[in-house]
């Protein structure tokens, strides 16, 4: 069960100092911040020489803190003409500021102009305080910033990241020997790339014992300000220390791609991987963009909450919080999205539900921005109807056009995207380090050194996975006609939903029929769309009740799901090589299994496509190119498309 996060309390001592009233220290050195970031961590690095003409540099750090290392890395980049192309900083903090103190820290201790506007920018993005991984990007895109909020010892092992240059800088050993102890450094030798350096402010005794015990190697040197010695040094272990070695870019002779499908998954996918400076084509079986799932009206996105924050809980709101992320970004760079921006109305199947719930909610302690309990007065008044029950209102959830999403992810691509339309993908295949792939007729209309299978159903067939199962799921929505409900201005969510449209048209469903290939209308849908409605929203019923539901109007839509209602994103297994392999494999693990190089998958998103698409495209873009990824480890795995393979393997089904 996830812990509730404790924020920091801002709090100064008598010399003007930040410090820490949890651990009874400064954050930095009374002698200056800002300086002891650049003699320390800068400089103790050698930074930013060793980031020079490289692709990618990453830096991961133990405890963020006020994050004045970063906002000194982040200048030194800036100002370095030979920079790297890509930063990344990964940081965790155990005990993170909310947005209004880091602003308050900033405006008291950064005295520095062009600091000080970077800490600003920093502080305006500052994500909610809840526990997991958070990504933020800044010049476009070109730093990225990972938050890792909970204790260290237990999210670094979640990571997965090749680090350049460690940041040890939690509290003083003795004030925070968590962030300083034999395991914690086990977990960066884990995620060390080769000669990866690291600097410390401090030469405690048990910090060199546990460094030397790692595989690193230190020197001392003179310290910042009043401090004698610090420590620097690097990885250079005298024995294997790890099972696998952290994550490397795809080789490839070309950044190109093919990704296949053009909805949700695959525009997400395609913006991802052109901001990147990939050069991307993508093959679409209909005419245009968004035109089977992605082509509803409407769809709503929201988290998903679980009394016992479970792991579709975890997943759906790191792609939740991915998500507004990379469409604010999307608006800034002038690609407008239709969206409703009132938040979104979640009603509980009963009181004994909302009573519950509101419980666990209070447990989590999930700040109110993010979610918050309501009573049924509350939500009648939200809703401006009657409801059946309380629930929890999401301030920043609602309801987006997809199909807009999805264009603006493809011109957000620019020149680096070739559309081509009424292809239809029949296989796939190897050729050296090239993919060929080939339309219904045997010819090859494609080729490229990574593939992205994006197509829904489709997509495990292309690819040839036979362990990666999928089901057809058909639901029709249904579209009420003018007043029928009145004054609705946020979507409600229950066992329905309910949509306001334009021209106060609004948007019910859906049904979900296993297996159904039917693709035109019918009544009966119309009628259970409609009473999962007025029993949600009984206010409604004498509207509802005389609408002829043969004469409504409405879509049909099929969606791709796994057995376990989760997506499939990621590298795709080589299952030849595995069943090759089986008698070895069946005590794998995920990094153990052989992937078909190259070859990624995002489908199966079921009617979480808003949710799961921007944060499954962005763990593709990573894996291709060795960047570190933007979820912990287990949740990468919980969505691997190898995952009924592994379970294959280890049931010794695998032939």
């Amino acid at each position: 069960m996830t812990e509730p996060l404790i924020p920091a309390t801002l709090a100064f001592r008598d010399n003007g100092a930040p410090f820490s009233r949890q651990y009874d220290d400064i954050y930095h050195s009374a002698v200056g911040g800002l300086a002891q970031a650049e003699y320390v961590f800068l400089q103790g690095n050698n930074l930013p020489a060793r980031w020079q003409s490289r692709r990618v540099f990453t830096v991961l750090e133990t405890g963020f803190g006020m994050g004045i290392n970063f906002l000194m890395t982040w200048a030194a980049w800036r100002a370095d003409p030979s920079r790297c192309e890509r930063l990344h900083f990964v940081s965790t903090e155990k005990h993170p500021f909310s947005r209004d103190d880091l602003h308050r820290a900033y405006d008291a201790t950064v005295s520095d102009p062009s600091i000080a506007t970077l800490a600003r920018t920093l502080a305006d993005a500052w994500p909610f305080l809840v526990p997991g991984t958070h990504r933020l990007e800044f010049d476009e895109g070109r730093v990225t910033l990972t938050l890792v909020f909970g204790d260290a010892g237990e999210t670094l092992p979640s990571l997965w990241l090749r680090a350049d240059a460690f940041y040890l800088d939690g509290f003083a050993p003795a004030k925070n020997p968590e962030l300083w102890t034999p395991q914690l450094f086990k977990q960066l030798a884990r995620l060390a790339g080769d000669d990866a350096t690291f600097a410390t402010y401090t030469s405690s005794g048990d910090v060199k014992r546990a460094l030397l015990q790692t595989g690193f190697e230190y020197r001392k040197v003179d310290g910042f300000g009043w401090k004698r010695a610090m420590l620097v040094g690097r990885f250079a272990p005298r024995w294997r220390v790890r099972r696998h070695d952290p994550p490397m870019p795809l080789a490839v002779d070309e950044r190109r791609a093919v990704v296949i499908g053009t909805g949700l998954a695959g525009c997400a996918v395609i913006e991802r991987l052109t901001a990147r400076g990939w050069h991307v084509t993508s093959l679409e079986r209909h005419d245009g963009i968004a035109l089977e799932a992605s082509g509803n009206p409407a769809g709503v996105f929201h988290p998903m909450l679980s009394r016992d924050d479970s792991v579709a809980s975890r997943i759906t709101r790191a792609g939740f919080l991915h998500a507004l992320q990379r469409w604010s970004a999307l608006v800034d760079a002038g690609h407008p999205l239709t969206r409703g921006t009132s938040g979104l109305l979640q009603l509980a199947g009963s009181e004994d539900e909302a009573r519950a719930m509101s419980a666990s909610l209070a447990s989590f302690g999930w700040p109110a921005g993010y979610v918050t309990p309501v009573s049924r007065g509350e939500a009648r008044r939200l809703a401006n109807t009657d409801v059946a029950n309380g629930g929890w209102f999401f301030p920043e959830g609602g309801w987006i056009d997809p199909a807009t999403l999805c264009a603006a992810q493809c011109a957000a691509a620019g020149s680096r995207l070739e559309r081509r339309f009424g292809v239809h993908v029949a296989r796939i295949e190897r050729d050296g380090n090239q993919w060929n792939v080939f339309d219904e007729r045997g010819q090859a209309v494609a080729r490229a050194p990574v593939v992205v299978v994006a197509n829904a159903h489709d997509a495990a067939r292309i690819a040839g996975l036979r362990y990666t199962t999928t089901v057809s799921v058909r639901g029709q929505l249904t579209v009420l006609p003018p007043g029928t409900v009145p004054g609705l201005q946020l979507p409600v969510i229950g066992e329905g939903y309910a949509v306001p449209l334009a021209d106060d048209l609004t948007l019910t469903g859906a049904t979900y029929d296993l297996d159904d290939p039917d693709s035109s209308l019918r009544a009966n849908g119309h009628e259970e769309n409609l009473a999962r409605l007025t029993h949600m929203l009984p206010g409604l019923r004498d509207a509802i009740d005389p609408l002829k539901a043969a004469a409504l109007d409405g879509r049909v839509a099929f969606r791709c799901v796994a057995p376990d209602r989760l997506p499939m994103i990621g590298a795709l297994a080589d299952e030849t090589e595995a069943a090759r392999e089986a008698l070895r494999l069946r005590g794998a693990w995920p990094l153990d299994l052989p992937r078909s190089s190259g070859l990624f998958g995002a489908f199966a998103y079921g009617s979480r496509g808003l949710v799961w698409a921007s944060l499954g495209a962005e763990l593709i873009a990573s894996q291709i190119e060795g960047e570190p990824w933007p979820i912990e480890r287990d949740l990468a795995e919980s969505i691997d498309p190898a995952r009924f393979l592994l379970r294959a393997l280890r049931q010794g089904t695998v032939r």
